[in-house]
């Protein structure tokens, strides 16, 4: 009687949660198709459309995500935040910034040890800035708003924080 059941694990939870929207899913378009079977065959098409122009460059992200999930590690990233890292380290700084997942609040202890530990205010804000371009997001962006203007955006906001990496590095070092 003391006995208490196992606590589900969270893969099941997650199944559980998608089996249920797959299901509402299928549901209003069951009903839709019902009253309106011209109106659901066009939102079908119209789903469909947007979906397999999504699974390309979310099978490109997630690639790269795999990748540097397996070969880069924490060390790594501790070494390229140094206070002299120069254009190669702040590089570097952007690159882990935008790889980086997870709440930004969760990185703020990182960032104060590793500040501690001799890294520079100016990887450190990079890195921090670059945390606005998130590789997961990139496909809906460039579903929606198209190559050139993504493209364009990214590379601004890599550019906005190298100057601001430099302006905070030189503020900080008088």
């Amino acid at each position: 009687m003391g006995r208490s059941m196992p606590q589900q694990t969270k893969g099941r939870r997650s199944f559980g949660s998608t089996g249920l929207f797959l299901a509402s899913v299928v549901v209003i378009y069951g009903a839709m198709y019902a009253f309106a079977p011209e109106t659901a065959l066009t939102a079908l098409k119209a789903s469909a459309k947007i979906s397999l122009s999504l699974c390309v460059p979310l099978f490109l992200v997630f690639s790269v995500m795999f990748l540097l999930n397996l070969f880069v590690r924490p060390a790594h990233i501790a070494g390229v935040l140094s206070r002299d890292a120069g254009m190669k380290g702040m590089l570097l700084s952007a690159a882990a910034g935008i790889i980086s997942m997870g709440p930004i609040f969760a990185w703020y202890p990182l960032m104060k040890k590793l500040k501690e530990e001799g890294a520079g205010e100016g990887p450190i804000a990079v890195f921090l800035y670059n945390r606005a371009i998130k590789p997961s997001l990139l496909p809906v962006m460039i579903a929606y708003l198209g190559w050139a203007y993504v493209a364009i955006l990214t590379i601004l906001t890599i550019l906005g924080s190298i100057v601001l990496g430099y302006f905070m590095s030189s503020i900080s070092s008088d």
